[in-house]
């Protein structure tokens, strides 16, 4: 099985651009990278030092519901292209660990499937969350401060 990195959406990427408003109403925030740990959440890559991003509150489901969470999240001030690679996102190299948690197909977390992993056993975690017949897809968090990186699917 392969996987498929799915990154946010690139209208909803665009609305924000230009304006829109986040998961909970409010202009995104515009800051300056450092270069240091502000990844986007369009392209999956970091952002450059020196580079502008905005900051907003994301919330990745398609629904409101109990498990339907939201956060704070960064993302290239500019245009960026979507990720579309189906190999690993630079974006999830960065850290020594990463949260993994699987989803059902009504976006709500399957209980035993959460859990910190290894960067190098991101992938093959990812794998056996969605062999199992009720995980649609798999969220990567932040193993530190619970962020969202990006959802995984089988290709």
């Amino acid at each position: 099985m392969s996987l498929r990195y799915i990154s946010m959406p690139t209208d909803q990427a665009e609305s924000l651009r230009q304006g829109g408003t986040d998961a909970y109403g409010n202009l995104p925030e515009r800051q300056i990278s450092d270069g240091d740990g502000v990844p986007c959440r369009h392209c999956l890559r970091n952002v450059e030092a020196g580079d502008a991003y905005l900051i907003f509150a994301l919330r990745p489901f398609t629904s409101l519901q109990p498990y339907a969470e939201t956060g704070p999240v960064f993302m290239h001030a500019d245009a960026c292209l979507a990720y579309h690679d189906r190999a690993q996102p630079p974006i999830l190299t960065t850290s020594k660990d990463y949260l993994l948690r699987g989803y059902g197909s009504n976006e709500r977390i399957i209980y035993g499937t959460g859990g910190v992993v290894p960067t190098e056993q991101l992938e093959s975690r990812a794998h056996a969350l969605l062999a199992m017949p009720e995980v649609a897809s798999v969220h990567v968090r932040s193993a530190r401060n619970n962020c969202y990186q990006c959802r995984i699917e089988s290709a």
